[in-house]
């Protein structure tokens, strides 16, 4: 009888990995249908003139006052408080590249309201995580500056890299979150655990493959969690790596 409960969950553990990396594959199942994000691509690979990507922005004034959000946590890394005074003047200075990643994470997120518990407050934890590794890098950044070594990063780049630190697991739990509200399958929160846990380095390999969010970042990615290697000494994959390292993160390390 033992043996066919473990057999079953096995079967069961196998079946979730697979719907799993299924709706990673999807971006409409992963942070839902988002009318700028596509657009918003676009213009930034097509350089499209800046105002294009202005009113892109400025469309969704949630998104707009995120981006103003974010590109001010940067001033704790700054030497200089010159604060912008215009959506432009924010995107300009925050650049193309990270305009996209900054609006992938904030629609992220936005996804995790509309998800059924334990998974909203669980996935909400693991975000907070995100926002930590995010605060800590500005702070490492200022404190090298003050510390007489300057190093020559940016900060927007920086601080993206850090919301996706643990895009896997992230990412992986807004798919559990899917399959409890839309099949039969109950997950134990127990076996939620042991996935992640056990899959963490192929879900985030397997959503930036599919995400197509952008190959830096994803190299970048790599390095932070030992995964890769650079010769770069201001690399923000390693700045980062540091920071994952003293938290116990880094996906080459068993979990």
């Amino acid at each position: 009888m033992e043996s066919q409960i473990a057999q079953s969950e096995a079967d069961l553990e196998k079946s979730v990995v697979n719907q799993v990396s299924s709706i990673i594959k999807s971006e409409d199942q992963v942070i839902g249908k988002r009318e700028i994000l596509n657009p918003l691509k676009l213009a930034i690979i097509s350089s499209a003139d800046i105002r294009v990507i202005v009113d892109i922005v400025a469309s969704d004034p949630a998104l707009a006052a995120h981006m103003l959000y974010r590109n001010s946590l940067t001033n704790i890394a700054n030497l200089s408080k010159k604060k912008n005074r215009s959506l432009k003047d924010t995107l300009v200075r925050i650049g193309m590249v990270n305009v996209y990643r900054y609006a992938f994470t904030f629609y992220l997120k936005e996804k995790f309201d509309s998800l059924n518990e334990p998974y909203k407050k669980l996935i909400n934890g693991y975000w907070n995580v995100n926002e930590e590794i995010a605060l800590d890098s500005m702070i490492y950044i200022r404190e090298m500056n003050d510390n007489g070594k300057l190093l020559h990063v940016d900060k927007n780049e920086l601080q993206t890299l850090a919301l996706f630190s643990i895009f896997g697991e992230i990412v992986a739990l807004t798919a559990f979150a899917y399959i409890n509200m839309n099949t039969d399958t109950k997950i134990p929160i127990k076996m939620v655990k042991r996935i992640l846990d056990g899959n963490a380095k192929k879900f985030s390999i397997m959503a930036f493959d599919s995400l197509g969010i952008d190959d830096d970042l994803a190299k970048d990615f790599m390095v932070a969690h030992n995964l890769a290697s650079t010769s770069n000494p201001d690399s923000i994959g390693l700045i980062i790596r540091a920071i994952l390292s003293k938290r116990k993160l880094l996906l080459s390390m068993p979990r």
